[in-house]
């Protein structure tokens, strides 16, 4: 049962970890995502009246969310990732740059991918109208991505277009399938060899974000095509529709902070 707030602001810091750990399954992953997901940096206040969202925990997303007045920043990729990192460097001034600006950080990795209502995978599913969307991709016994049945074939052109905003932003497409495409896996971010899964099962598409070269043959063999979309493009939904799902359930301010990488 997901655990609702009280529809005003502000809202106490904790109140907000409760919300996105029960929302998110985070204890779930502990033991199987390399994220430390929740809250990774606190701050000294603990009233949130704005969250700002972003793909990446970064100097460039910590700015843009200070100058928005978030007082928490929520992100896919956070700063931490299963092993102690020494606060020197780059690293520190990050970490300075929170502190000094008492921004909070919240990180959500792959329970944000796998969310069948606010994950990344169900999101470009859903804007791609599938039709009985069922879970897909295995990960260490679980299901990340999702599949399902267009109602109405479409092109490669028309997905990369509704995904990405057009064929000319993908990283690659290989046209090595069906021209009218019935059937669509998809696995955000760097899934690549996932494509073993989506051939495994005849689907006609399979989505995902990084390219790679080595599953350039196997996808020419297998009769599949691909769409690399690009990381980041892929992995802007999730943190979208938790924003909006967020202030849908609390009345909190919420602001989604695009920063485009290109990859």
């Amino acid at each position: 049962m997901v655990f609702f707030l009280i529809y005003n602001t502000p809202v106490k810091l904790q109140e907000l970890d409760n919300y996105f750990q029960n929302l998110l399954s985070l204890p779930l992953w502990i033991s199987k995502d390399i994220s430390s997901n929740g809250l990774q940096v606190s701050r000294k206040n603990q009233e949130i009246q704005k969250v700002a969202f972003a793909v990446d925990a970064s100097l460039q997303s910590f700015r843009r969310a200070v100058e928005s007045g978030a007082d928490l920043l929520v992100v896919h990729h956070g700063l931490f990732w299963g092993r102690p990192i020494p606060l020197t460097g780059p690293h520190y001034d990050r970490i300075r740059f929170l502190l000094d600006h008492d921004l909070g950080l919240y990180a959500a990795h792959l329970p944000l991918d796998a969310h069948p209502e606010v994950g990344n995978n169900y999101g470009m599913g859903k804007m791609l109208g599938l039709e009985n969307i069922q879970p897909f991709g295995d990960y260490k016994g679980n299901k990340i991505g999702c599949k399902g049945t267009l109602p109405q074939p479409l092109t490669l052109d028309k997905i990369a277009q509704t995904l990405v905003g057009g064929r000319e932003k993908a990283l690659e497409i290989l046209r090595f399938g069906p021209a009218e495409i019935r059937t669509v896996g998809i696995v955000s971010g760097g899934a690549t060899m996932e494509v073993l899964q989506a051939i495994d099962e005849n689907l006609d598409l399979f989505v995902t974000g990084d390219a790679d070269h080595t599953v350039y043959h196997t996808a020419l063999e297998a009769g599949i095509n691909v769409i690399f979309g690009g990381h980041y493009a892929t992995e802007t939904w999730g943190v979208r529709l938790l924003a909006q799902r967020l202030k849908q359930d609390t009345g909190l301010e919420t602001q989604f902070l695009d920063l485009p990488t290109g990859l």
